[in-house]
């Protein structure tokens, strides 16, 4: 039973070195998972007469990153809104590279106004996600509801 117990640790080393390859290749075939698309910060209600604002951050994990070199396209239009820009790229990314870093996340913030008491912000947006052995073109589109207060 010592004995058992005294390669406990390497078995579970053992382990964990097998699975970590299997959990990765899972993750190069669904390209989906290796991402996070988030729109927190946008507003959602908007004061008579003020401007609103769009953010929507892409944040990789780990192994991963949005690719700088192939096209991003970010496309956003509105209905009873009107976005300050519609079309953005990997350039427009208000984060950028720190020291050390070999890539960036990409985050847009895109001033809106709103016309009406209800609109809706739609955005298209096209970027690769690439790991050291796949690049895959991913599409999301997402429509963000707001309302004057």
């Amino acid at each position: 039973m010592q004995r058992l117990r005294r390669f406990a640790p390497i078995a579970a080393l053992w382990v964990a070195a097998l699975a970590s390859p299997q959990a990765q290749a899972q993750d190069e075939a669904n390209p989906s998972s290796l991402y996070e698309i988030s729109t927190e910060g946008t507003s959602t209600k908007v004061k008579s007469g003020e401007k609103g604002l769009f953010v929507l951050s892409i944040k990789s994990k780990a192994g991963a990153h949005v690719s700088d070199e192939a096209p991003l396209k970010l496309q956003l239009k509105g209905t009873q809104l009107a976005p300050a820009k519609e079309q953005l790229a990997y350039a427009d990314s208000v984060s950028k590279k720190k020291e050390g870093e070999a890539y960036a996340d990409p985050r847009f913030e895109v001033p809106f106004t709103l016309d009406g008491g209800k609109g809706t912000l739609d955005a298209k947006l096209t970027f690769f996600i690439c790991t050291e052995k796949i690049c895959a073109r991913q599409q999301k589109t997402l429509s963000i509801p707001v309302e004057a207060q």
